[in-house]
C-alpha cells in the first residue's frame, strides 16, 4: 500500500516579519563590544563620561537616592497615571520658573523620560488637535533638519503622516542655516506642529541666538504654530538652569495675542541628573493665554491620562522620587547646581582642547565652531567616508554624520583623537567618490 501522506511542517508566523535596520546610535555601541582593539575609542553614546571614561553618578542624585532608601515610609506602590506631584510640580517650575509656573495654566503629568514625553504629546496631538483649516488629519510637523532620529520615529508611530524636514544646519558654514529655517517656516501651512530643540541642539550642538528665538517666536505666533519644545539638556548644556531654560520661558511669556496657542514641553532629567536608566521625565501642556474652563483643563489631564494608561499604565516611582528629593530640597539643590556646572565646564575644556589640537596639527579645514557650539556633541563636518575611516584605521566610534560625543573625550586622547581626525581629513578629502 502507498504511504500515508505526510501533512507539510508547519511554517512560523514570523517568517515574514522583516528585520529592521540598526538604530544609528545605539548599534554603535554594540560595534565598539566587538572590536579587540585596545585602542579602541567610543564617541557614540550620548551620555556624560568622566575624565577617565567612566559613568558618573551625580553627589546630589546619590545622596538622595540613599535617603530615600533608608526611609522607612518609602514603597513600591503604583504612582498614580499622572505621576509623583512633588516632581512634576518641581520639574515644571525649574523649566518655567518661579512665579511663571504659578502664574501660567499649565498641565503636567509625569513621562518615561523625554522620549516618552515626546509620545505621549504626539498621541495626544495627532488625537485632538487640528490646524484652524480643520480637517480630519493630524496637521504636518516640522522637525529640523539634522535631529535626533527618534523625532521622525516617534511622530510617525503617532500617526503624523505628514512629517516635513527644515533646514536648521548649514554642513558648508557648520553652523544655523537661519535664512534658509526661517524661509521654511514662513511657507508652512498654518497651526503646524513645530519641534523645537529647547537648548543643546542634537546632534548638532549649534544654538539659535538671543536674536534668532526672538524671530522664531514671531513666526511661531503669527503662523499660530503648536510647539513643541524638546528639552533633554537643561543645565547641562551651559551649565545654568536657567540660561538654558530661556528659550522656553520667552516663549511663555509672550503676549496673549502674540503667543503660539499651543507650547507643549518635553522635559528629560536623564543628562542633567544622569538618571538614564531610571526614565525620569515629564510633559508639560501650557494652556493658551486667553484663559481656559475648569472642564477644558480637566479634559487635557483626563486626555493625557487616557494616552499614558493605554501605553505603560502609571510611570516608575524610584527616579521621580530621587529627582524631587534633589529639587525639593535648597541644599541639594545648590549642590546639584554645582555638579552640573562642573560636567557643563569638562565638555567646554574639551572643546577647547580638541580645537586647539586641530589647529596645532594642522589639520585641513576650519575648527572654530567646535568651541563655538554648545552642549554634549560636536558636529564635526567629517563626511560618512571619513568617519568610516576613522572607524576601520584608528578604531574610533561615532555616528555617520560626524556627530561625535565629547563627554567621551579628556586631555588623555583628544590629541590622538586629533591626528585621528586630520588622517581621515588627508586620506579621504571631501568629494572623493
Amino acid at each position: 500500500p502507498p504511504p500515508p501522506l505526510m501533512s507539510p511542517p508547519p511554517s512560523s508566523p514570523w517568517t515574514s516579519v522583516p528585520l529592521p535596520p540598526p538604530d544609528p546610535i545605539l548599534s554603535i555601541s554594540d560595534r565598539f563590544r566587538l572590536d579587540p582593539s585596545p585602542a579602541k575609542l567610543n564617541l557614540g553614546v550620548g551620555a556624560y563620561r568622566t575624565s577617565a571614561g567612566k559613568p558618573f553618578v551625580l553627589p546630589a542624585v546619590h545622596a538622595a537616592a540613599a535617603e530615600l532608601l533608608a526611609d522607612p515610609d518609602a514603597n513600591h506602590e503604583y504612582l498614580p497615571i499622572d505621576g509623583l506631584k512633588p516632581f512634576t510640580d518641581a520639574a515644571r517650575t525649574l523649566v518655567f520658573g518661579s512665579p511663571a509656573a504659578e502664574q501660567n495654566d499649565i498641565v503636567s503629568v509625569q513621562a518615561l523620560s523625554g522620549t516618552g514625553a515626546l509620545r505621549v504629546a504626539a498621541e495626544f496631538l495627532a488625537a485632538y488637535y487640528r490646524t484652524p483649516a480643520g480637517g480630519d488629519a493630524p496637521a504636518a510637523v516640522l522637525i529640523p533638519d539634522p535631529t535626533w532620529p527618534n523625532h521622525h520615529a516617534v511622530f510617525q508611530a503617532a500617526g503624523f503622516a505628514a512629517r516635513v524636514k527644515y533646514p536648521y544646519f548649514s554642513r558648508d558654514s557648520n553652523a544655523v542655516d537661519f535664512p534658509a529655517m526661517t524661509a521654511a517656516l514662513e511657507a508652512a501651512e498654518e497651526g503646524s506642529v513645530l519641534v523645537l530643540h529647547a537648548c543643546a541642539h542634537n546632534p548638532t550642538g549649534a544654538d539659535l541666538t538671543g536674536a534668532q528665538w526672538a524671530a522664531v517666536r514671531e513666526i511661531a505666533g503669527r503662523k499660530r504654530f503648536a510647539v513643541m519644545f524638546d528639552s533633554a539638556y537643561q543645565g547641562f548644556a551651559s551649565g545654568d538652569l536657567e540660561r538654558d531654560a530661556k528659550p522656553v520661558r520667552d516663549m511663555v511669556a509672550m503676549a496673549a495675542g502674540e503667543r503660539p496657542a499651543v507650547i507643549l514641553v518635553a522635559q528629560s532629567f536623564a543628562k542633567n541628573m544622569g538618571m538614564y536608566g531610571e526614565r525620569v521625565g515629564a510633559l508639560h501642556v501650557v494652556m493658551p493665554a486667553c484663559g481656559v474652563s475648569d472642564a477644558e483643563r480637566n479634559a487635557v489631564r483626563g486626555q493625557l491620562k487616557g494616552v499614558i494608561r493605554r501605553m505603560y499604565s502609571s510611570p516608575p516611582r524610584f527616579g521621580a522620587e530621587v529627582a524631587a528629593r534633589v529639587m525639593n530640597d535648597p541644599k541639594r539643590m545648590a549642590a546639584w547646581k554645582e555638579e552640573l556646572k562642573g560636567m557643563a565646564d569638562r565638555i567646554a575644556d574639551v572643546r577647547v582642547r580638541l580645537h586647539d589640537a586641530l589647529v596645532a596639527n594642522g589639520c585641513p579645514g576650519t575648527w572654530e565652531h567646535v568651541k563655538e557650539q554648545i552642549g554634549m556633541f560636536s558636529y564635526t563636518g567629517l563626511t560618512e567616508k571619513q568617519v568610516e575611516y576613522l572607524t576601520e584605521t584608528h578604531h574610533v566610534y561615532l555616528t555617520l554624520d560626524g556627530r561625535i560625543s565629547l563627554a567621551g573625550l579628556s586631555e588623555d586622547n583628544v590629541v590622538r583623537f586629533a591626528d585621528a581626525v586630520k588622517d581621515a581629513v588627508v586620506s579621504r578629502p571631501k568629494g572623493e567618490p
